[in-house]
């Protein structure tokens, strides 16, 4: 008996995929002889899926290159820098109050104070503007210069790639010396010159390059590619300008004790800022992790921007394959009075009309994410990030398009399965 019925229960499992196998077959025949029409509805719902899961891949090659970005500071690494304006409604205070900038003599005395496990550093912002010249060769007027005391390159999570960084001597007495990105040494040393010792111009001033940053994305406050860094009292004395800002850069020896040492430089800022007792902090603390949080969260609101885009095209998609599964159905009318009439049951015509729509529906669903995943990866090539496949997004499109295939292909299925086969049969 126990063999009988697994008999039976292997004989019926062969019976449904024989059954799956003939509504697909059947399906392909119908597609070929209306192939036009087929092609447009597959690739609306193409389209719609290609918006869907390209710009969510895209948005995730985004958020890599946020974090691994970011990540170049470290969990370890928070700045110090001046605080935006604040205006404060109510109480006392009723009128925007205007923090003072950090000024070098602050962020020195801080520098030299912390008695904390850590290596802090100073820098500020000369320019945005620069033009760097070596001969005939010249950059765009868009380098950033930057003053930099010996501990930055580290606490900034920088690399020297030739040459080396500055020394204490350097940064004292403020010499012409520079450490460039790796774009401005490939723009202004095109003939594979060495440019360690080469004497370039920044301005009107002539710095010798010391060192060469090695290949690598952006971190906070510094694209090394694009910048280059001088010893920060030559920043000073050559790019000094009124109220100048300057930013302090803390690496911590051990990220566990990373909260224990912005307590620590909190408490020893405020002391070197004269804050008063009770008032709020002059300063700002900006950890790497905080910002790249931050800006995720900006990319969550454009997924659900994506996703309703293309839940929207999708849904034109849905309309499209029922008309053309409609259509089908009144034109193969004839055709079910026939097989009805040779004994196919109610089930078996609805079941072949689910299958057609399933069978379109996924094959624009596959066309639609090898797109998204193209175009996505397209912006992950832009970025600097590396080849994503988003097999979230993926799994996403497959289950769209199975349920798009169903509430489109539901109504013509039922219609085609409910048709008198008498009148099928007389139908021309």
């Amino acid at each position: 008996m126990r063999g009988g019925a697994r008999q039976l229960t292997g004989g019926g499992v062969m019976k449904n995929t024989r059954l799956i196998k003939e509504n697909i077959r059947i399906s392909l025949q119908s597609i070929k002889s209306h192939l036009l029409r087929t092609i447009l509805t597959v690739l609306i719902i193409a389209f719609g899926i290609m918006a869907l899961v390209g710009i969510l891949t895209a948005i995730d090659a985004v958020e890599n290159t946020l974090t691994e970005n970011f990540a170049m500071m470290g969990s370890n690494t928070f700045n110090i820098q001046n605080r935006d304006i604040r205006i404060h409604i109510g109480g006392q205070r009723s009128k925007a109050r205007d923090f003072k900038v950090i000024d070098f003599q602050q962020a020195l005395d801080f520098k030299t104070q912390y008695d904390f496990p850590a290596t802090a550093a100073i820098f500020s912002y000369g320019t945005g503007t620069a033009t760097l010249k070596y001969g005939s060769e010249k950059t765009n007027p868009n380098i950033a210069v930057m003053g930099t005391d010996e501990n930055y390159i580290y606490t900034a999570g920088e690399e020297i790639a030739k040459g080396r960084t500055f020394n204490e001597n350097e940064i004292h007495y403020g010499n012409h010396v520079v450490i460039i990105g790796h774009e401005i040494a490939n723009t202004l040393f095109k003939s594979k010159e060495e440019p360690i010792g080469k004497v370039i111009s920044i301005g009107a001033g002539k710095y010798k390059v010391i060192g060469v940053l090695k290949e690598k994305g952006s971190s906070i406050g510094f694209s090394g590619g694009r910048s280059c860094m001088v010893p920060i009292s030559n920043v000073r004395q050559y790019f000094s300008r009124p109220n100048m800002n300057y930013r302090i850069s803390v690496m911590v020896s051990d990220p566990k004790m990373m909260d224990a040492a912005i307590g620590e430089a909190i408490g020893l800022f405020r002391k070197v800022r004269k804050d008063r007792l009770g008032d709020e902090d002059s300063f700002a603390i900006i950890k790497s992790d905080n910002v790249a949080n931050i800006l995720i969260g900006l990319t969550s609101k454009l997924q659900i921007g994506a996703t309703v885009i293309g839940l929207i095209t999708l849904l034109g998609a849905a309309i499209g394959l029922m008309n053309i599964m409609l259509v089908s159905v009144t034109e193969r009318t004839r055709e079910i009075g026939v097989r009805k009439a040779i004994g196919a049951r109610q089930k078996t015509i609805r079941n072949q009309f689910l299958a057609e729509a399933v069978v379109i529906a996924q094959i624009g669903g596959i066309l639609g994410i090898v797109a998204g995943m193209l175009i996505g990866n397209i912006v992950s090539m832009i970025t600097g990030s590396s080849f994503i496949v988003p097999w979230a997004w993926i799994a996403l499109g497959v289950g769209i398009c199975f349920v798009v295939a169903l509430l489109s292909g539901i109504i013509p299925a039922n219609k085609a399965a409910k048709l008198d086969p008498i009148d099928s049969l007389r139908w021309e």
